[in-house]
């Protein structure tokens, strides 16, 4: 299993903008194969940083994820919405895989 994370530079004056993107996404993702952990918005600290953060199985899964997104209707609008409204600066992608497992006491 691979985490995506999705680091997010955005304008601070259009936060209700990546709201509404991050609620679109909370309907397609998961509808588009990904298991969507959440998009995270700025709150204290940065008003410019913001994460969506999924897992999916290997970067072959990823790959397929991607193209049913790209014609998804709601994914295809989203991409335009933030096109059109241009509140994101700069979005970087990273693939994580969990280090720690298992958590907790196995005695």
């Amino acid at each position: 299993m691979l985490t995506c994370i999705i680091r997010y530079h955005i304008d601070p004056t259009k936060h209700a903008q990546f709201a509404q993107y991050s609620r679109n996404w909370g309907q397609a993702i998961p509808r588009c194969g990904a298991d969507l952990i959440g998009y995270y918005a700025p709150h204290e600290g940065s008003s410019t940083l913001a994460y969506g953060i999924y897992n999916i199985p290997n970067l072959a899964a990823y790959e397929a994820y991607r193209a049913r997104l790209r014609d998804d209707p709601l994914g295809r609008d989203n991409y335009d919405l933030a096109q059109s409204e241009r509140f994101i600066l700069r979005e970087d992608r990273t693939f994580l895989k969990l280090a720690s497992a298992p958590h907790g006491d196995t005695i």
